[in-house]
């Protein structure tokens, strides 16, 4: 993992998944599934309104709704100091 990408991800950015519900334009009454994966940051996720905008811009099929999941690997949290040095036997 690169030193930038580390950086990345102690600023919030992760891997987000949303499941997204929608329409089909052929048969209003049946739903389809659409998996979206980014590097977003949470929790504010700004690449997810651009990316819902063109959905609703470009595909005729109307949403439903929209469920996210963000996986933040690296926290600040799991970084501390260690002042003991235990030797080994």
């Amino acid at each position: 993992m690169k030193e930038r990408d580390i950086a990345a991800k102690l600023k919030g950015h992760g891997l987000t998944t949303a499941k997204i519900l929608y329409y089909r334009p052929d048969a209003p009454s049946l739903l389809q599934v659409f998996a979206w994966q980014e590097c977003d940051v949470a929790p504010d996720f700004p690449a997810l309104p651009g990316f819902l905008d063109d959905w609703r811009r470009e595909i005729e099929a109307q949403l439903h709704s929209v469920r996210l999941a963000h996986d933040r690997l690296i926290r600040s949290t799991q970084w501390r100091p260690v002042s003991d040095i235990l030797p080994l036997p």
